[in-house]
């Protein structure tokens, strides 16, 4: 029996400036060579997104006037494809770091930790490179040990922060004494594309930028009022690997979301799910609450119909979508931070979707 990780705090962190989804779909205009049709559809199909609004780094908001950002420039041909992947990596490096730093910095003082207790330092994000990295601005910043042990979990999508609890929790599990500071950050909007094409309208509509790190530790630094995180699951669905892919283009990071996921989620979910929590001595109706990471509208609605649910039981995911939008790895956490504030009952089970296709879920009791 693995040992459980404890789960001490969760913080969060966005950029400064946020564009209501309205705004979102005019500046999304830049990206479509001048058709006015095509800039009649954004409109409905922002709106269909169920976002409200989402933060980026690449907003400026100059006093009185509506949000703006310059960074992409507006499509001169139909070939057009926004800035190189170099010049949107060196706006990762410029803002990714801090705002790691923020997230972090919230969950040690929400936890009641001081930076030199830390013995672990996980660091996930999946939308940019950089090196030195954001372990070592952490470590420099925070005023972690500089023998604190860092791990990196890269290009895993949006379940990455659930990779990341999996390694915290094999830290804990080795060293009862364990102090783990994860931090998973992401720039979504550094990597919007250009052009009419499903896939990438779809994720301009929806991604966005935010971080969360989460205080946790073993046994012997735990407080009583810790949630713990006892198991770590994967299934990789069959049949999928062309459902959802994440690759490194010339002009940004370039998603691909095939329209089957929600069909492959509702046909391999439950069985998984089902068999996993049976190992846990647990079965599917003694969950209580459920941080399942939106994607967006129909992986919510999709789960839900797998997992035969209420509607209630995707609530706080539906108002983390709104509120923020999709920002990856971070999403889960937001969601599982709020679980914690409002004092949900548990079990709980979060659950998130990313590349391979894969699902990844953690049983917290």
């Amino acid at each position: 029996m693995q040992m459980p990780l404890f789960i001490n705090s969760i913080g969060t962190a966005t950029p400064q400036h946020t564009v209501e989804q309205r705004d979102a779909a005019e500046i999304a205009k830049c990206f479509v060579y001048d058709n006015h049709r095509q800039h009649a559809v954004l409109a409905s199909l922002f709106r269909r997104t169920k976002v409200r609004a989402r933060h980026s780094v690449l907003l400026e908001r100059p006093k009185g006037e509506e949000p703006r950002q310059s960074f992409y420039p507006r499509a001169a041909t139909m070939d057009d494809r926004g800035p190189t992947t170099q010049s949107r990596l060196r706006r990762y490096a410029d803002h990714a770091p801090q705002l790691a730093v923020d997230a972090a910095s919230d969950a040690l003082g929400l936890a009641d930790l001081s930076p030199e207790q830390v013995t672990q330092l996980i660091t996930v994000t999946c939308t940019g490179f950089v090196s030195p990295g954001i372990d070592m601005s952490l470590v420099k910043q925070l005023g972690l040990s500089p023998s604190v042990g860092r791990t990196q979990v890269g290009f895993m999508g949006c379940h990455g922060a659930l990779n990341g609890l999996r390694v915290a929790q094999a830290f804990a599990d080795a060293d009862p004494k364990a102090c783990v500071l994860m931090c998973a950050v992401e720039l979504c909007s550094l990597h919007y594309q250009y052009g009419w094409d499903a896939d990438r309208l779809v994720s301009n509509a929806l991604f966005a930028d935010g971080a969360a790190a989460v205080a946790a530790s073993g046994a012997s630094h735990a407080p009583l009022t810790s949630w713990r995180v006892t198991s770590c699951n994967s299934c990789l669905m069959p049949d999928s690997a062309d459902a959802m892919t994440w690759q490194i283009g010339d002009h940004g990071f370039e998603m691909t979301l095939s329209s089957r996921v929600p069909d492959l989620i509702e046909q391999h979910l439950r069985p998984w799910l089902c068999a996993w929590l049976a190992e846990s001595g647990h079965d599917l109706s003694d969950v209580r609450s459920w941080a399942v990471h939106p994607g967006g509208p129909r992986i919510l609605t999709s789960v839900a119909a797998a997992l035969d649910l209420p509607p209630e039981s995707m609530e706080l995911s539906q108002e983390v979508l709104a509120t923020y939008g999709n920002m990856s790895s971070p999403t889960v956490l937001f969601i599982l931070q709020r679980l914690q504030q409002r004092n949900a009952p548990l079990p709980c089970v979060a659950l998130a979707f990313g590349p391979g296709l894969v699902a990844e879920a953690v049983l917290i009791v």
